[in-house]
């Protein structure tokens, strides 16, 4: 199968390769239901050591510069009690954890979570975590720009392999809530 965007060697549905992705995304991808069926979510896989975005564009496609995401994960804190969420903005694009998440969690004070939070919480590995299959808990801060995309570059769960999800499914997540201007220049 040739992947939607950019340049892969091996792209497949995401239902065909479950064994690859870590147990709360296959879970996600088994359990999927919405407007954009499971099978149109591609699995591709990919090297670890091309992992720094100028070099993964390098190898794989300049084209997903403007077609990636990155999925961070945020804690927001009022009054002694604590809410994690995830943040999903174009990768040219930083989070506003100052504005749009602070307001949109009604914290007093929002921050990127630790990485052992980050990656204890939501069973995947740093560098890897995706929207799909966070704790259902969890509210999904979308940027809208990320939903307005054909196809989008994200994590899968695990450094080694990538998910090419459609745009409009990250707006279809549970949890999910879409923000303009969550990702800033």
């Amino acid at each position: 199968m040739d992947a939607p965007i950019g340049h892969f060697d091996n792209a497949r549905p995401a239902p065909d390769c479950l064994d690859e992705l870590t147990a709360p995304v296959a879970d996600a991808v088994r359990r999927w239901s919405g407007s954009v069926p499971a099978e149109q979510i591609v699995y591709v896989e990919t090297d670890p050591q091309w992992a720094d975005t100028a070099v993964f564009v390098q190898h794989y496609g300049q084209e997903l510069l403007e077609q990636s995401a990155n999925c961070v994960v945020v804690a927001g804190k009022r009054g002694g009690e604590s809410q994690l969420a995830a943040c999903v903005v174009l990768s040219t694009t930083r989070v506003d954890v100052n504005g749009v998440v602070r307001r949109q969690l009604g914290s007093r004070k929002a921050s990127f979570a630790s990485m052992d939070t980050a990656t204890g919480e939501s069973g995947m590995e740093y560098g890897g975590i995706t929207p799909v299959g966070l704790p259902a808990d969890w509210p999904v801060l979308v940027d809208s720009a990320v939903v307005d995309l054909p196809y989008v570059l994200v994590g899968s769960g695990r450094r080694r392999g990538k998910l090419l999800v459609p745009g409009k499914a990250f707006a279809e997540l549970p949890g999910a809530v879409v923000l303009e201007g969550l990702g800033i220049a």
